[in-house]
């Protein structure tokens, strides 16, 4: 792979959205990248890592803030030809056939009519959609619907592919198969593309498909680790050596900030501030995890993927949990598995008052958000507050949208440990539930 030619790269590529009301939230910081021929590159994070946006870059459908992109040498300003990309909700037009959709892209380049109409029967019939021409998206299930996504991607020759999780609206069989017919397509040369980068959610996927895996972190996106996976294809998922891979990226994707691999393992959580971007784990499923975690099998230390397994959760929804389990030091992760703390073995033991008393000081010592709107109440002659006074606070920082969501996360928390009170309708948080 050395000498293999090189198609895309990126020198410290960032990414800021700006509004009107604050400086600008960073989202991709300095990213260093490069995709050579003959690879697939699989991007993996957590929600908000800025993965689709770097995807997205590199098509040249959203501009970088700084650094540069270029294809074979060339800067990406704008769509290039040689660049396709496939979204993950299809993005068809409804009122046209399949042979239409597919058609679309040798149009807008001009191709002559009895050329595109050739390429796409030709492109329709590789992805597996022969007998479907005419058939229009709604007639088609998801799975039909997305190979019609990459045939239109295929059929004007790309260079490059970009896939934006294309195989998460779909169910899991249907996404098992086109996954690996695109496999096949791949090891078999019979698709034009030379290089392929993905977003997925999906580990396991990732690493059953790509050459390497890059981590990204988050707030900001940075490339937190790169995994080379160096498996013959076709790759079976039971594999110890593929465990092995899964089990690393586990690893890289819940390690907090502070707690990178070569910290002292144990070390005391990463203090945070007020506008600290919490995670959006609700109280039921945390407990429903802690007590999954402490229960037989497991009994406190779990496989992080069997763990999933074990409560249907995928992994966009499972991180936040683990997220806040580490951040209130009920739980730790290493090496591809989470452990129960102590206190959070006693908080899956203990009676419902027990556990609300153990979780509310957890919360007041871990999460300086919820002490701080605490400390305020208790202060204030009448224990009141308006929820403006802390959103103003958090939104000195981030987002509105993302201000509004911890701030729900805070509210929801902090009732079920009886900390304070929220009225939805006034906007007043208050003691008058809880013993002032």
């Amino acid at each position: 792979m050395a000498d293999a030619q090189l198609l895309l790269e990126t020198k410290d590529v960032c990414k800021t959205y700006r509004t009107a009301d604050r400086a600008g939230r960073l989202v991709l910081d300095h990213i260093d990248f490069t995709l050579k021929e003959g690879e697939i590159v699989a991007i993996l994070g957590k929600s908000g890592s800025g993965k689709s946006t770097f995807l997205r870059v590199l098509a040249g459908l959203t501009p970088q803030s700084e650094g540069t992109v270029t294809y074979r040498g060339a800067p990406v300003t704008a769509p290039v030809r040689g660049i396709a990309m496939v979204f993950q909700t299809f993005a068809l037009f409804p009122w046209l056939t399949v042979l239409g959709n597919v058609e679309l892209g040798l149009e807008a380049q001009g191709v002559p009519r009895d050329e595109r109409r050739k390429r796409a029967i030709a492109a329709i019939d590789l992805i597996g959609l022969d007998g479907y021409e005419s058939a229009y998206p709604k007639e088609l299930s998801g799975g039909m619907r997305q190979r019609v996504g990459f045939a239109r991607a295929l059929v004007v020759n790309p260079d490059v592919l970009l896939l934006d999780e294309p195989f998460s609206a779909l169910d899991v069989l249907t996404a098992e198969t086109l996954r690996g017919d695109l496999t096949d397509l791949w090891t078999a040369r019979r698709v034009p593309t030379k290089g392929i980068v993905f977003v997925s959610h999906n580990i396991e996927e990732a690493v059953e498909m790509s050459d390497r895996v890059l981590v990204f972190s988050s707030d900001p996106g940075r490339i937190r680790a790169e995994l080379p996976v160096l498996l013959p294809r076709p790759r079976d998922h039971a594999n110890a050596a593929f465990r092995q891979i899964v089990d690393e990226v586990y690893t890289q994707i819940t390690v907090q900030p502070g707690r990178e691999p070569g910290k002292r393992p144990g070390a005391p959580a990463p203090s945070i501030g007020i506008a600290y971007r919490l995670p959006p784990a609700s109280i039921q499923q945390l407990m429903a995890l802690l007590d999954t975690l402490t229960a037989a099998p497991f009994n406190g230390r779990a496989d992080l993927p069997h763990l999933a397994e074990e409560l249907t959760l995928s992994v966009d929804d499972l991180f936040p949990l683990i997220e806040a389990l580490q951040l209130m030091g009920l739980a730790q992760v290493g090496g591809g598995d989470i452990e129960a703390a102590a206190p959070g073995r006693a908080l899956a033991e203990a009676d419902m008052q027990k556990r609300k008393q153990i979780f509310g000081e957890h919360l007041l010592r871990t999460v300086p958000l919820i002490a701080h709107i605490r400390r305020v109440l208790d202060e204030r002659p009448g224990h009141t507050a308006p929820s403006g006074r802390f959103l103003s606070e958090l939104e000195d920082n981030l987002s509105e949208e993302d201000a509004s969501e911890v701030f729900e996360t805070v509210v929801n928390w902090a009732r079920y440990a009886e900390l304070f009170a929220y009225d939805y309708d006034s906007g007043v948080l208050s003691l008058e539930n809880p013993g002032a």
